[in-house]
């Protein structure tokens, strides 16, 4: 796999977690289970434009898994045709258990990522994703970025944790920078 790159074309050292909101769902409702509420028209918008932060932020994942729920899967999809050249390459695994995930089953299933890996998305829901950077970030994070996941993230928000020497495997509490929360506009 190849390292992500800079703007610049340098490479960055070590791996970078980026922890998606889906973007805004239509309104739970009786006659519709939460599992597969669909995303509001302003969610299909927020979703595209995320795919193009991404992009322009550098951050093309290797690799990204998706909460089994609609939302979760349309995010990823909207996002994905975004991406530039590099959104059909990249590899997405739906899994069941980021849907009702806590910390901890996000941060096992970052660490049973394949090595090779260097920039992992995550899509999943709160408050899961902005606890887990919170849980993740270390003393050096930027203080603002820290200050928004402790209080939550609103939709269509990711964070972006970034460690140097650290392989998924020892991704854990206070072991990577939390380096900005991103929204696009």
């Amino acid at each position: 796999m190849k390292q992500p790159k800079h703007a610049d074309g340098a490479s960055i050292p070590g791996r970078r977690l980026v922890l998606l909101r889906h973007a805004k769902a239509e309104p739970s409702s009786d006659s519709l289970p939460d599992h597969d509420r669909p995303l509001a028209l302003n969610g299909r918008k927020q979703a595209s434009r995320v795919g193009m932060a991404l992009t322009a932020a550098g951050l093309v994942p290797e690799l990204v898994l998706v909460s089994s729920a609609l939302r979760t899967r349309q995010t990823w999809e909207l996002a994905r045709g975004h991406l530039g050249g590099g959104g059909g390459k990249v590899k997405a695994v739906v899994r069941d258990e980021l849907y009702v995930a806590s910390v901890a089953d996000v941060l096992d299933l970052v660490r049973d990522v394949d090595p090779s890996v260097k920039t992992l998305l995550v899509v999943g829901h709160e408050p899961t994703m902005a606890a887990t950077a919170a849980w993740v970030a270390d003393k050096g994070s930027d203080e603002g970025a820290l200050a928004q996941v402790r209080v939550g993230v609103p939709t269509a928000t990711y964070s972006v944790l970034h460690a140097v020497k650290q392989p998924w495997p020892e991704w854990g509490r206070r072991s990577a920078s939390l380096v900005r929360v991103g929204r696009p506009s």
